[in-house]
């Protein structure tokens, strides 16, 4: 099982930094494509990446056109708030791409139309424009973890002063 998450043209470093966090600890390759409004040795993205840098397996792409190359036969999803199906209606593949667009203008609309069966939306009030691309990406990233039934991750913790065996 290989969860990759694709953001493209990301413009805001601290988003990029909590992505890699997020895929960092659970084991998920992050995708930047270019152009990035950001350099990769950015001290804010690097600050919101805390220490997780060492676990993140990151690739790097001059543009839209290079990633889809190099991933020909990649299965790709694409989070979208201008899509038509809801993230928990799709049943994730083994191996996928979940593709997110920069934080002021999303994806491509040819992208979306080409494949609207592939385009996802995370529900929200008519109201909200859209939801803090990290938290989306969060969201996104462990529905498909749900649905894979968390492989490799940790599912329990410790407590430092107490026993929690001790309540059963």
């Amino acid at each position: 099982m290989k969860l990759n998450i694709v953001m493209v043209e990301p413009e805001i470093p601290q988003n990029a930094g909590n992505v890699a966090r997020t895929c960092a600890a659970t084991g998920a390759s992050l995708h930047l494509v270019g152009p990035m409004g950001f350099y990769p040795d950015d001290k804010k993205l690097k600050r919101a990446g805390l220490d997780y840098w060492h676990l993140l397996d990151i690739h790097y792409y001059d543009s839209l056109d290079d990633f889809f190359e190099k991933n020909k036969d990649g299965n790709f999803f694409y989070f979208s708030t201008k899509a038509q199906n809801r993230h928990v209606d799709i049943s994730y593949p083994e191996e996928v791409y979940l593709v997110f667009g920069k934080e002021t203008a999303g994806l491509p609309e040819n992208l979306l139309y080409e494949n609207a069966e592939k385009c996802v939306r995370i529900p929200m009030i008519d109201d909200a424009r859209s939801l803090n691309l990290s938290n989306s990406i969060a969201i996104g990233v462990y529905e498909v973890m749900r649905q894979w039934n968390f492989p490799k991750l940790k599912e329990s913790g410790e407590l430092r002063n107490y026993d929690w065996s001790s309540l059963r």
